[in-house]
């Protein structure tokens, strides 16, 4: 079970965030899904995490890609240690385009119920990666 359950967030990581496949993401994530990273009263329901996808991180970087460094798995769980990249080539947060790459680094644990998440927990380097850009935007 723990070999399949590293697949549906490798297929997650490869299909969604960096392909930006709405059929993929409707196979893969429960109706049920919580993300219980999501900040103190901001949604944290699945359309929510396609919205982080779809509207904040693919239209500000082109080129994105994940590339999963480590996975451990055990019962229903799967803990990933990954990074997401790409060149700032849209807004992002507000920050016009600067041409950087840039590498969110992203620790993730996923519970896996029948082949869908079902909740997440996370960290990740965003806002190191937005504070940078900000500094590097002269119309910021």
């Amino acid at each position: 079970m723990s070999e399949q359950n590293k697949a549906v967030v490798r297929r997650f990581n490869q299909q969604v965030i960096a392909e930006g496949d709405r059929q993929a993401f409707d196979r893969l994530v429960a109706a049920h899904f919580v993300n219980r990273s999501a900040p103190a009263g901001a949604p944290n329901d699945r359309e929510s995490l396609w919205h982080t996808f779809d509207r904040i991180l693919r239209p500000a970087l082109s080129n994105l890609q994940v590339n999963i460094e480590e996975q451990i798995a055990e019962r229903d769980w799967v803990t990933t240690r990954k990074s997401i990249g790409g060149v700032h080539s849209g807004s992002l947060m507000g920050i016009a385009p600067t041409g950087l790459a840039v590498t969110i680094a992203v620790i993730d644990m996923v519970r896996i119920e029948n082949g869908q998440y079902v909740e997440h927990w996370g960290m990740n380097t965003l806002a190191a990666v937005i504070n940078h850009l900000r500094s590097a935007s002269p119309s910021v």
